[in-house]
């Protein structure tokens, strides 16, 4: 059972767009929530919904590439 080198380095590729996407989505629903009176504000605020639940799935995607870059059996 070898590791799949090509797999492992998608899967840490997710790895590291999750990192930013969790770095940038409190941002942005900071500012959303920080300028309530701005006419963009719902536009702001579902904008950094999006990216906090993109980060979430795509934190769960690299986990599942990397299990199986680690475990899976190749044919």
């Amino acid at each position: 059972m070898r590791t799949d080198k090509d797999l492992l380095v998608k899967g840490l590729k997710f790895l590291g767009y999750t990192v930013a996407l969790l770095i940038l989505a409190p941002i942005v629903i900071y500012e959303a929530f920080k300028n309530q009176d701005h006419p963009a504000y719902w536009v702001v605020l579902i904008i950094g919904l999006i990216l906090g639940i993109s980060a979430i799935a795509m934190g769960f995607y690299g986990i599942k590439v990397i299990m199986d870059a680690l475990f899976s059996k190749k044919e």
